[in-house]
């Protein structure tokens, strides 16, 4: 059956002609425009407007649509507004659009106007391929509908490090066979909806113990490490025609001691192109992370990253679009090497393009899948939630041991409030049963008000669920003290960790624990579901934790 959609809708969503059309060869492209097609801004609602001439002149050729708390249709308006600039470029050609819609940390549920997508975490711990790569394909059709071209995902980084600060939920887990099979899965289903996956972050951000963003990390496993680990899935990837690999901004001695990836050519030349064979394209992560601003201004990071063999050249969000471009397009000009390369990144992205049908309108819009796709998260979701132990055999609970007492549950959530709307769902199947039930939604780093309310809502109540939330290795420190605060309030509880799993070993006191790799409305009824014993779990940890049992 999953077979027939995927047949069905990847025809609906190639077949008809738009309106772009116009015979163009990329030599009938200047320098200019050339190096143009290489370099993408990132962009959201409020800062488009800055970068209109530089689209308008044909200096960019993409665009990364930055997350923010807006609607679908004003996602679409602005994509729209993009491409109506471009249109007025000397050659007409369409942007690249571009998004990193990855789920968990790097999602949340009001942004864009789309859809939740859930963590890597969670699709692995669902162990279910098919159903991951149908996730991603009804996924990608709705992105295709918008506008939007290349997604930066998903993540082949295999989280070893259980103290990683900014991979965490984004990575499948920390078994590299199982990364491989369930990121290609997502790889799939992306392409088959007319998606560009680029896979990050080559050659793995998961061992890592700082963040990119700010410092410079370096990974020192050996040779052998990285390639058996980390570089695997990638290697794999490129073995089933990924269309795009992204660099890290990290420094792996065993491969070249003085450059990050995205400056290095034994890692992007000699490893990526000729050693695993990768003829795709190439793209750096943000060039205004601190990781490469450390070593270069923005726009000779952008020229550094050229010539080792990067394509598409991510600019970041904190940039004077005119001056930017006259740097890099000043030292560019002045190489001969540096002309030859760019010819060739702003080739592929135009062959890009003329595949895409952006050049000759035959791309066409798919149709709606809101319905399929709730369908498939609801089952993703539900295969998902892993009970991770159960020490005093608490599930299913049997109100019978209340000796007929009218039950009660209070069930404490510490979350951010634009999660809000996703809560009460965990309450249904409590009130569905008779249960009374009490709940509050702490703030994510409570204060002392908050630990007030939690322990008036767990006193005398016949169940207690308290949730925790950590996006990655750093603990919170007061939401911690005040969960095992309630522990002592009220022994009859059951603990879940609702994003990164590895805050389960912050409490070895909790008995019985449930994991949902994240925080959506079906995966929180699920987690009802398995307490009261409408279902079964069915999850399994993708990660090792230090206490399971």
């Amino acid at each position: 059956m999953i077979k027939k959609l995927f047949t069905l809708l990847f025809c609906l969503s190639f077949g008809g002609v738009g309106t772009w059309s116009q015979e163009l060869r990329f030599e009938d492209l200047s320098l200019e425009e050339k190096l143009g097609q290489t370099l993408t801004v990132f962009v959201d609602v409020d800062s488009a407007e800055i970068f209109r001439p530089v689209i308008e002149s044909g200096k960019v050729g993409g665009v990364l649509i930055q997350w923010g708390n807006y609607s679908l249709a004003q996602t679409k308006q602005l994509i729209d507004k993009l491409q109506s600039w471009a249109a007025k470029s000397p050659h007409k050609i369409p942007l690249l659009i571009s998004i990193d819609y990855e789920g968990g940390t790097v999602y949340t549920p009001i942004t864009l106007g789309f859809d939740y997508l859930p963590t890597n975490m969670m699709l692995s711990a669902s162990g279910d391929e098919e159903g991951a790569a149908t996730i991603a394909y009804l996924a990608g059709l709705e992105l295709k509908r918008t506008g939007v071209h290349i997604n930066f995902s998903p993540v082949l980084d295999v989280n070893s490090n259980p103290h990683n600060p900014i991979i965490g939920v984004r990575s499948f887990g920390s078994d590299p066979a199982n990364v491989t099979k369930m990121g290609i899965s997502l790889m799939n289903g992306f392409k088959a909806a007319g998606i560009v996956s680029v896979v990050k972050h080559f050659p793995g951000h998961g061992d890592t113990s700082v963040d990119s963003h700010y410092q410079v990390p370096i990974v020192k496993a050996s040779y052998q490490d990285l390639e058996k680990t980390h570089i695997a899935p990638f290697a794999q990837a490129v073995k089933h025609g990924v269309q795009g690999v992204m660099t890290s901004h990290i420094i792996y001695p065993a491969l070249d001691n003085k450059n990050i990836a995205t400056f290095s050519k034994p890692i992007v030349q000699d490893l990526l192109k000729e050693q695993l064979g990768y003829k795709g394209l190439v793209v750096t992560d943000s060039l205004d992370m601190k990781a490469a601003t450390q070593f270069c201004t923005i726009a000779n990071c952008a020229v550094r990253a050229l010539n080792t063999g990067s394509d598409m050249i991510l600019l970041g969000r904190y940039i004077k679009p005119q001056t930017t471009f006259a740097n890099i397009y000043k030292n560019i000009s002045a190489n001969a090497k540096s002309i030859a390369r760019v010819n060739e990144a702003a080739e592929k992205i135009f062959n890009l393009k003329k595949e895409l049908g952006l050049l000759d309108g035959s791309s066409a819009m798919p149709p709606p899948i809101d319905k399929a796709y709730r369908e498939e998260l609801e089952k993703m979701s539900n295969r998902a939630v892993t009970l991770v132990r159960d020490r005093v055999k608490l599930l299913p609970f049997n109100p019978e041991v209340l000796r007929g007492k009218k039950p009660t549950v209070c069930a404490i959530f510490f979350s951010p409030s634009r999660f809000a709307d996703q809560l009460p769902n965990f309450t249904k199947p409590f009130m569905e049963k008779g249960w009374d039930v009490r709940g509050y939604n702490a703030a994510l780093t409570p204060k002392a008000v908050d630990a007030k309310r939690a322990k008036e809502c767990a006193e005398g109540a016949d169940l207690l669920v308290v949730t925790s939330l950590q996006w990655a290795d750093k603990t919170n420190i007061n939401q911690k003290n005040t969960i095992q605060a309630l522990f002592k309030e009220n022994p009859r509880n059951v603990f879940i960790s609702t994003m990164s799993p590895y805050d389960i070993a912050n409490y070895p006191a909790a008995n019985t624990v449930l994991a949902t790799y994240g925080l959506n409305r079906y995966v929180l009824q699920a987690a009802a579901d398995i307490i009261l014993g409408n279902l079964q779990p069915q999850g399994k940890l993708p990660v090792s934790l230090p206490v399971t049992q």
